[in-house]
């Protein structure tokens, strides 16, 4: 097996719940489950999925940054949001990140997330050759 190469974010949620905000193993990326929650624990964009999603995508590519690949190396979206109603603001933004990449996308509710002024989770996959 390739060798395995945690990346963390610091948050105090990664060591706790035994997770890491990504995983590479050999060409292989997986970004876990991203809200938009700050280094400082504040949530950004309260109110708002465009912005929250905004804030996930740029937390996403410095996971991705740090294990040596890209947003343009996204293969797979997965995008949780707690009011179908507003996917299309979702939707819009990550139009604007992969215009030209096009991955994969899933887009489901789920009834919540961790907290309530949550309103997006993202994850992503990666292939980095």
């Amino acid at each position: 097996m390739a060798d395995r190469q945690l990346i963390s974010s610091g948050t105090i949620w990664e060591r706790k719940f035994g997770y890491s905000r990504a995983v590479r193993i050999g060409d292989v990326i997986a970004v876990a489950g991203t809200t938009a929650v700050d280094e400082n624990g504040v949530v950004v964009g309260a109110g708002d999925p465009a912005a929250q999603a905004r804030f996930i995508f740029q937390k996403i590519g410095r996971a991705l940054a740090e294990a040596g690949a890209s947003l343009e190396d996204v293969v797979r979206v997965r995008t949780f949001v707690t009011d179908i109603s507003r996917w299309e603001d979702v939707a819009r933004v990550q139009g604007e990140v992969f215009a030209e990449i096009r991955p994969a996308a899933t887009l489901v509710e789920v009834s919540a997330l961790v907290a309530p002024e949550l309103l997006v989770e993202i994850e992503v996959d990666a292939y980095h050759g």
